[in-house]
């Protein structure tokens, strides 16, 4: 007997530049938010807090606009798909898979709470306040503050589920999720069409529509 052929697998561009440094600047202003409102750095909590919206705005943008893989409509599917993947009748595609895009959109849909909720929150005395709290009463920016903390426990054990997701299908699964987020790439068995790229003009209309908007919170 001869030996079995070796399946051919080919090496996909699975996350674009914009999508990975969106990402991994996400992880950093959730820590930053994070350290500097436990420190007391109210000042630097809310610059985090403008870099958060900024960047949350702009990957709802490239949700819609970017590159292939980075669209809502390539990896957002029905709950019969997610129960297919989970009886493993899922065929692996570049970029997430079914139960992936729900924590995708559950941690998209926090952090937008997340910070808007930080755009109108009032501290107790008054005198540390959100930049766009002016436009509610004081009850609502004191309500605002409460859920601001509430929603941010949830988003932290959200993130510690999306890790131990992450961990889980490496030791479980040998899928480098987490590779495939700092270098972009994953192997997958068969012959695959490398995902379409969005083109720079789109990029530099994200950057600046995210950049703009953060700015005018900054100015309310």
């Amino acid at each position: 007997m001869g030996d079995e052929p070796v399946p051919s697998r080919t090496r996909v561009r699975v996350w674009d530049v914009p999508t990975r440094l969106a990402h991994w600047l996400i992880a950093l202003g959730v820590g930053a938010c994070w350290w500097t409102g436990d420190t007391g750095r109210l000042e630097w909590h809310r610059w985090s807090g403008y870099l958060l919206l900024g960047l949350v705005v702009f990957r709802l943008y490239w949700g819609l606009f970017g590159s292939a893989t980075a669209r809502f409509r390539a990896f957002v599917r029905g709950p019969r798909t997610v129960v297919d993947y989970l009886r493993g009748r899922w065929a692996p595609r570049p970029g997430h898979n079914p139960l992936g895009a729900l924590s995708v959109l559950a941690l998209l849909a926090l952090l937008a709470v997340q910070v808007g909720l930080g755009l109108f929150a009032v501290d107790v005395d008054g005198i540390e306040s959100g930049p766009l709290s002016a436009w509610v009463s004081f009850d609502t920016g004191r309500a605002a503050a409460h859920w601001h903390h509430v929603v941010f426990n949830l988003l932290l054990a959200l993130i510690a589920l999306h890790i131990l997701a992450i961990a889980w299908y490496r030791i479980a699964r040998r899928e480098k999720l987490l590779g495939a987020m700092l270098h972009g790439h994953r192997d997958f068995p068969g012959a695959f069409t490398q995902p379409a790229t969005a083109s720079a003009l789109r990029l530099v209309v994200g950057v600046l529509l995210a950049a703009l908007l953060a700015w005018l919170v900054t100015r309310a």
